[in-house]
């Protein structure tokens, strides 16, 4: 796809959008398989954020600075440090994706949760997923390219991202911050971010638990109370 920017626009955005991960519901200890000493399992935690590496600088009290930064890295640093290919990349270089809805994150997460699960061999009913949800403000001019989704709908295909990898490769390669386009689950919009600078202010909002059912997936925000369940696609 040859896209010239000349043929889309640029809109300025200053506002919250949803941004759905993978999360452990209760915490656990994740060093519990090292040792059967509590007092261990603390030590090694402690030993982890002491050495590991920061991509976040924080101007709060340094007793708040361990919870802003965990909140900072789960709901926008991960996939500029985690790089794995998505719509708009081929690997390379990360994309932040986010919604201004909560309904468009949970069709875009559930699609892909459930292509995971067929590549993995995983068929069966009663599969659950547990997802944190946060809020996350952006900042930033990004381009908009639902004006010409009708003429380029290679955009929004469902699983063919040759065209998306090349736009996103010039994206990255120019420097600009990010775009916005429909969703190809759902009637909703999709935040792709480039340039995690424009992204502050991480907030938790709510857990979710995703189930598979023989009708889709089951998303429960309470427990045994039914969100909304998306369609086997």
């Amino acid at each position: 796809m040859s896209l010239t920017f000349s043929s889309v626009q640029l809109l300025d955005v200053h506002q919250d959008l949803y941004r759905n991960i993978i999360s452990l519901r209760k915490s656990e200890y994740l060093f519990d398989d090292l040792s059967d000493d509590p007092e261990a399992w603390d030590s090694a935690q402690k030993l982890e954020l002491e050495t590991k590496p920061s991509f976040f600088e924080s101007h709060q009290p340094v007793i708040h600075r361990p919870f802003e930064e965990a909140d900072w890295h789960n709901a926008i640093g991960y996939p500029f440090t985690k790089l794995s290919e998505s719509r708009f990349s081929d690997g390379s270089f990360g994309v932040w994706y986010g919604s201004d809805t909560l309904e468009t994150t949970i069709y875009e997460t559930a699609y892909h949760w459930t292509l995971f699960l067929s590549d993995a061999g995983y068929s069966a009913e009663g599969i659950v997923c547990h997802r944190k949800i946060y809020q996350v403000r952006c900042d930033s001019a990004l381009i908009d390219l639902r004006p010409i989704l009708e003429s380029c709908p290679e955009i929004i295909h469902q699983n063919d991202y040759t065209a998306t990898h090349e736009l996103g490769s010039k994206i990255h390669r120019e420097g600009h911050p990010g775009l916005i386009t429909a969703s190809a689950r759902v009637a909703g919009n999709v935040y792709a971010v480039f340039n995690s600078n424009v992204l502050s202010d991480p907030r938790h909002n709510c857990y979710l638990k995703y189930t598979t059912t023989s009708k889709g997936i089951e998303v429960q925000k309470q427990e045994n109370v039914t969100l909304l369940t998306v369609p086997n696609f």
